[in-house]
């Protein structure tokens, strides 16, 4: 996959396991930069390809709020636009001229991966399509995502996170029983299919190595949003019957969910029987246990509304801290609801490095952490969130443009 820099003193490899992998990223918005986040994240070289004439990706537009610089004046560096697109460089290139084709074809040329987010056909008119590329570049690793995939009768159709929720089931299962079904709270079907993108160009990639063969990694935002409806999907698969949307409950697990306390909510999780027992001797409600309607779980879900008309009442005498420091001693899963400002000063979150912040060109930014720990070639932050354009140079001053000898 491209050499590792020799080991530093404290035995792990600087810039991570993918140092010296290539990205030509023509993606925009959320899914497939969070892919080409995570590869540059990993130690690739990314130059994202920003079109100039539009001002560069959508997500620039998308606040507030932006980063202000030192003249107090508004950056194109939103909030969205960060959260996907650090550890990369950004060159302006027109795709809709031959000069720019050309450039793109140049850079094919010493890619390893090529992504790209545009409707099925939408880049043949500029011939830098996989089927107009494949033959010139064998080696390329091309990453396709659309809304629906290349092929299917949905194909040519546009494709956003929230139609891919729509379309794929999880909005039917998410929200009150009663109420309307709701979209996740963040663009979650654009972040996982970004994360499936991940994985497929990383197996295209190994596959590469070995045989020096690259080819075309097919990604829909609607088949990796039905993918992740997991348990519901499957049981839904094997039984014909579609789930009811169940709020914050489980569809198999009693009590699971948020409960209201004294002075706000609690999140319990109570996993099998005998961590039930344990939680009602808290109550003081041990005779429940061996109540025949709620002794097993198959008997809590079955008997699922009879339950909580006994817990809600009693819940509800007692602060959220005392019920989640007495299910901490009794070893019953348990935990508060935070609002993001209380996730950010949590000790948890500065000792996993979940926050991070940066020096970009326009001032500090802070950023949200990559989760993946790796012992021997740990995530790297080498650039900040570039604003559009601003490693343009590089595709006439440098010799190779993908270099990261500035870092």
């Amino acid at each position: 996959m491209g050499s590792s820099d020799p080991s530093t003193t404290d035995g792990k490899l600087p810039h991570g396991p993918l140092t010296g992998i290539k990205v030509l990223d023509l993606s925009r918005i959320l899914a497939g930069p969070t892919c080409t986040q995570m590869l540059g994240d990993l130690g690739a070289s990314v130059l994202k390809v920003e079109n100039p004439q539009s001002g560069g990706d959508d997500t620039r537009q998308w606040g507030p709020p932006h980063v202000v610089d030192a003249e107090g004046q508004q950056s194109d560096l939103s909030a969205y636009f960060m959260a996907a697109n650090r550890n990369k460089r950004s060159i302006k290139v027109d795709i809709s001229t031959v000069e720019g084709q050309q450039v793109i074809r140049r850079l094919a040329a010493e890619a390893d991966i090529l992504l790209e987010n545009f409707k099925p056909g939408g880049l043949a008119k500029y011939r830098l399509d996989y089927d107009s590329l494949r033959s010139e570049f064998p080696h390329l690793v091309y990453g396709s995502i659309s809304g629906y995939g290349q092929t299917g009768p949905n194909a040519h159709k546009p494709g956003y996170d929230l139609m891919a929720q729509g379309y794929g089931g999880i909005m039917s299962l998410t929200g009150e029983p009663d109420g309307q079904p709701m979209k996740v709270g963040v663009g979650i079907a654009d972040v996982m299919c970004g994360m499936y993108a991940c994985v497929g160009i990383l197996a295209a990639l190994r596959h590469k190595e070995k045989t020096g063969e690259g080819q075309q990694v097919d990604i829909a935002l609607v088949d990796a949003q039905i993918a992740w409806l997991i348990n519901e999907g499957v049981a839904t698969l094997n039984t014909d019957a579609p789930p009811k949307r169940r709020g914050n409950e489980h569809p198999s697990i009693v009590p699971y969910g948020l409960y209201q306390t004294s002075d706000g909510h609690v999140i319990l999780a109570v996993g099998n029987d005998a961590q039930f027992a344990r939680f009602l001797s808290f109550l003081g409600l041990d005779g429940l246990a061996r109540d025949p309607r709620f002794a097993t779980n198959p008997a809590r879900l079955k008997y699922r509304d009879a339950l909580a008309d006994i817990l809600v009442p009693v819940l509800c005498q007692y602060t959220t801290q005392d019920v989640i420091a007495a299910m901490e001693a009794r070893q019953v899963p348990a935990g508060p609801v935070q609002t993001l400002d209380q996730v950010f000063t949590s000790d948890q979150v500065a000792a996993r490095d979940m926050a991070i912040e940066m020096s970009s060109s326009v001032g500090p930014v802070r950023l949200l952490g990559n989760p993946l720990k790796l012992s021997r070639t740990p995530i790297t932050y080498r650039y900040a969130p570039p604003t559009c354009g601003a490693s343009t140079d590089r595709l006439t001053d440098s010799a190779d443009p993908f270099a990261e000898d500035d870092f």
